[in-house]
């Protein structure tokens, strides 16, 4: 297999979006061992900029590194899910709460427009994906939290670490599209404390429906 190309900067960075990209894919399966001198030989790289690459995914939780074994992609157990749900509930609800307190009326129409897109996106399971997510992390940004955004995005790189993936289960993504409208309309109405009860529901639901 040829090289693959890199840019310039930062080249474990580089290296780590690439280890990012294929794990969230399956092509690095959850438990498997990373093969170093491997990756090393198709990326024409030395060991060094790997290694430090790996060390990114372990801080985010994505590899876990075994002494005298090398590094391993992370297996994400019950306990692990229905923590990381747990966080991401308390902190995506707060931040739910501020938008429905600060957000101007064009902040809430551009939620509103994403959230349509959901909905168009509902049988297309790869771009429902992609809008669910950017319908979060922009309500994340909305709420204006640095600490608490960067926090959400490294709990959210573990969740889809997660095998079975709660909007696989059949008729999620109609219950899913369901809880974000009943979101969207607490929202609407400036309802702080009933948008933070909606989206922890929709956690709540959402990991139940991945165990």
């Amino acid at each position: 297999m040829s090289a693959v190309s890199l840019a310039p900067r930062a080249l474990y960075e580089e290296v780590a979006e690439l280890l990012r990209q294929r794990i969230f894919r399956r092509e690095l399966e959850p438990g498997g061992w990373i093969d170093e001198v491997k990756l090393s030989q198709e990326y024409g790289i030395s060991r060094t900029p790997l290694r430090e690459a790996l060390k990114v995914l372990a801080a985010e939780g994505l590899v876990t590194m075994k002494v005298r074994r090398g590094a391993y992609v992370t297996e994400v157990s019950e306990q692990d899910l229905a923590e990381v749900y747990h966080l991401l509930s308390l902190l995506e609800s707060d931040a739910a709460a501020v938008v429905a307190q600060r957000a101007s009326d064009a902040e809430l129409k551009e939620l509103q427009d994403l959230h349509e897109e959901l909905e168009g996106a509902a049988g297309d399971r790869e771009r429902f994906f992609a809008l669910n997510e950017r319908f979060h992390m922009r309500l994340l940004e909305l709420a204006g939290n640095r600490w608490r955004n960067q926090m959400v995005a490294d709990l959210r790189k573990v969740m889809k670490l997660n095998r079975h993936n709660s909007l696989l289960k059949a008729g999620r993504v109609e219950e899913s599209l369901q809880e974000h409208r009943v979101v969207m309309e607490a929202l609407a109405r400036r309802d702080a404390e009933d948008v933070r009860r909606r989206m922890q529901e929709h956690f709540s639901n959402g990991l139940e429906a991945a165990g």
